[in-house]
């Protein structure tokens, strides 16, 4: 009786002789297309994502030091800090083109959009629901174009 690893590779030798599928052609193309980033180059949308992370920590500490009452209560200086702290971390990341501050932005454009979706269906004025919109649309926009720039951060030079 073959061992599982065995009947892998097998079955990797059967799938190498079969032509690759509309989808895998289309996957070789795109990255094909892809340029390696340029020592010290940086992708626009990520400079952007950038100076929102920042904009973002300067806001949280604004909006704390000016006493607004952002949850119905009073909000911890720690957590204020603290979220300062990853926008400011986010930003240095980003500009220096980092992945892990790319990745992480990622995830906090998801998590925005998330939320104000989310936030959408108990908008009480037709006003906030326009500024939501807007938000996701921007948060959307910005996650979308994140990811071909990821992709060339990632991507290792053509020369090696």
């Amino acid at each position: 009786m073959a061992s599982r690893k065995k009947r892998k590779q097998r079955q990797r030798g059967v799938a190498q002789d079969r032509p690759p599928s509309r989808s895998e052609q289309r996957d070789a193309q795109a990255r094909a297309a892809l340029v390696p980033l340029a020592p010290g180059e940086r992708p626009t949308v990520v400079t952007v994502g950038a100076i929102v992370a920042a904009v973002n920590g300067v806001a949280t500490l604004v909006v704390y030091a000016l006493g607004v009452d952002v949850r119905g209560g009073d909000s911890p200086l720690g957590g204020t800090i603290a979220l300062a702290a990853l926008s400011f971390s986010m930003a240095w990341g980003m500009w220096e083109t980092r992945y892990w501050a790319v990745l992480g932005m990622q995830a906090l454009l998801a998590l925005t959009i998330l939320v104000f979706s989310l936030a959408l269906v108990v908008v009480p004025t037709i006003w906030w629901a326009l500024v939501e919109v807007i938000v996701i649309g921007a948060a959307g926009t910005l996650f979308w174009f994140m990811v071909k720039a990821m992709a060339r951060i990632q991507m290792p030079s053509r020369d090696q």
